[in-house]
């Protein structure tokens, strides 16, 4: 079972690079950061952690461009897996959002992770132009368009919300034929039957953690999908405790996230070396 970190990006506190330089010092073997182009003062959305319009932390309104943010991690690093906690790819141009992974993909010698979300902050897909009711949907024909940029010699795809004609794009990404996708969401039946028609695993929620019998459903449905192998299964976690991690492992877990400050440089290098001690993950291990 791997160990990854997420930082909750802002302007403020340790910056990504130097956060991902030391996340691969202390032995872990991924980092994601998170997306949200705005948030809207006026809201009707509710949080799925606070219930309302009220936001749990400050930072959902001073977050960085994610794959700016993971560029620069990209140029310090050499092993972690490079991700997201999740995107919203809905809010872009696929074609241009296409192009960005699939260079960040290259240059950092395959080590894309892509987690999607449906988005929960309704205001700000509304801005995006996003029809609330068919978000899945688009999200999905993003997610198709701009896997057949990233593979095919001449790429085309036609949908409901994205079509282009034949075209070329390079680079293609290293990994192929897609980086692999991750979705973010709550566990439960609908969301599952999404991810094994276009997606490549879960995601937890950060406040889900009673996770077993969502892991065997989504594995049925996946098998039933006619899906090969297994999906990946990715769980956010607020502290390690011993007991949880060893039965997330024997359920075949494959990655737990933790989270960090967005402090200072030296606060944050003391957490995450007192969290690979506890996770026995050190740089003499690696």
């Amino acid at each position: 079972m791997e160990f990854g970190i997420t930082l909750f990006t802002s302007d403020r506190g340790i910056t990504p690079a130097a956060a991902a330089r030391a996340v691969e010092r202390f032995g872990f073997d991924s980092f994601y950061v998170p997306e949200h182009t705005h948030i809207p003062v006026r809201r009707d959305a509710a949080h799925p952690q606070t219930g309302d319009e009220s936001l749990p932390d400050d930072r959902y309104m001073r977050t960085l461009d994610p794959w700016v943010a993971l560029g620069t991690c990209a140029s310090v690093t050499e092993r972690i897996r490079l991700g997201t906690a999740v995107a919203l790819p809905v809010e872009h141009d696929p074609i241009t959002l296409a192009k960005t992974i699939a260079t960040l993909d290259h240059l950092s010698g395959g080590r894309v992770t892509l987690g999607v979300g449906y988005g929960w902050n309704l205001d700000e897909l509304t801005d995006h132009g996003v029809p609330i009711a068919k978000r899945r949907t688009m999200l999905r024909e993003y997610l198709e368009g701009m896997q057949a940029l990233w593979s095919q010699q001449e790429a085309s795809y036609e949908g409901e919300f994205l079509s282009f004609g034949p075209s070329w794009a390079w680079p293609k990404t290293i990994q192929q034929p897609r980086v692999p996708v991750i979705v973010g969401a709550a566990g439960n039946e609908k969301n599952f039957k999404w991810i094994a028609r276009a997606a490549d695993g879960w995601m937890t929620t950060p406040i889900e953690q009673d996770i077993d019998d969502n892991v065997l459903l989504l594995r049925k449905i996946w098998a039933d999908a006619g899906r090969e192998g297994s999906p990946r299964i990715v769980v956010l976690d607020r502290k390690p405790v011993p007991e949880t991690l060893a039965r997330w492992e024997d359920l075949g877990v494959d990655e737990v996230v933790y989270g960090m400050p967005d402090a200072d440089e030296p606060t944050v290098v003391a957490y995450l070396e007192k969290l690979a001690g506890k996770l026995d993950r050190s740089p003499a291990a690696h």
